[in-house]
């Protein structure tokens, strides 16, 4: 059966490289229950986030909406690119139960879908990138302008409207035969109204109000799951579009520095292109990467271990040495 290191390719390969894989049949087809159900999720808070500047300009912001924007913004943030993506679908360290479970529940909470479908779709990514197969290329359409923007509007968003689902049995069998894992994930909605919850219920017993509840609500969950669902989705497709590329990867992925807090590390992409299971993403001096941080602390702390920190020589053994990646990050700048 298929593994998690069956699909993901940790060896850079040459981006004209004409034995890349070509697209395979995917899992069953999403129902209209479930595309209504996502339309929603979208569309809902992003009217928050779009109503968030007047109202704040109205009303003001308080500390405790504020406080309850960041902390949940980051607990959540961190459990998709901490759990979800480096943990789950990578596999760049090992967790102790505890923290694995945690992990898979803090990802839910970000509300991105359930984790094993993330992990599959996130792998078939990789297996595929910027190639046919990829479910989210900005490049699916061509590299003119009104080709790439219109590919950038896919990445970001079209692809998960897409009708057919990317197989779970093929992509993710290892968090399927995992009980626990297979039953947190069964379990998304109830980890959504968890995390839709607790900002309001947290905002009404501060202040003792209904008013309070309302704000925390409005701040600590609509508008913090809009603004990480959009840094979230610029990873597919800003970061498959320009920024610089240092390393050696087969696709266009590129490392975009002023996305670099907001996405907790996960913006310096072209170093993951190329080194898919390294733990640390941002790797230059300056490169602002959180997630890594926290790995780290995890692994001090003796619930993360053996992780895969990667050595000076391994960087380098990546590096673009004959500027081709920089040129390719050039041209993909100047065509957006």
């Amino acid at each position: 059966m298929t593994t998690s290191s069956d699909v993901i390719d940790d060896a850079p390969k040459a981006p004209n490289d004409t034995s890349l894989p070509k697209a395979t049949l995917g899992g069953e087809k999403k129902g209209s229950l479930e595309q209504l159900a996502l339309l929603l999720f979208i569309v809902v808070p992003f009217l928050a986030l779009a109503a968030a500047v007047p109202l704040a300009w109205g009303w003001g912001v308080s500390w405790l909406d504020l406080g309850l924007l960041v902390f949940f913004y980051f607990l959540t943030c961190h459990g998709v690119t901490i759990g979800y993506h480096r943990y789950f679908t990578h596999g760049s360290f090992k967790a102790k139960r505890p923290l694995r479970i945690a992990l898979a529940v803090a990802g839910s909470m970000a509300v991105e879908g359930p984790l094993v479908r993330w992990v599959a779709d996130h792998r078939k990514h990789h297996k595929f990138s910027d190639a046919e197969g990829d479910p989210h290329s900005p490049w699916r359409y061509g590299e003119t302008v009104p080709a790439l923007l219109k590919g950038l509007w896919w990445a970001h968003i079209g692809w998960m409207f897409d009708e057919e689902r990317t197989s779970q049995d093929k992509y993710a069998p290892d968090l399927i035969k995992d009980d626990t894992i297979r039953t947190i994930s069964r379990r998304f909605i109830h980890w959504t109204v968890l995390s839709l919850a607790l900002p309001a219920l947290i905002g009404g017993l501060v202040t003792l109000s209904w008013w309070g509840a309302f704000t925390g609500f409005f701040w600590g969950s609509l508008v913090r799951v809009a603004l990480l669902h959009h840094v979230t989705w610029s990873i597919n497709s800003i970061c498959h579009a320009v920024g610089k590329r240092p390393f050696k990867s087969r696709d266009r992925s590129g490392n975009v520095w002023w996305l670099a807090v907001l996405s907790c590390g996960e913006s310096w992409h072209n170093l993951h292109h190329a080194d898919p299971t390294s733990a640390r993403h941002g790797v230059e001096r300056g490169q602002i990467d959180s997630s890594a941080r926290i790995i780290r602390w995890c692994e001090q702390f003796g619930w993360a271990y053996d992780v895969r920190w990667p050595s000076r020589s391994r960087i380098d053994s990546r590096r673009n040495t004959d500027n081709d990646g920089s040129r390719r990050g050039k041209a993909a700048t100047e065509a957006a």
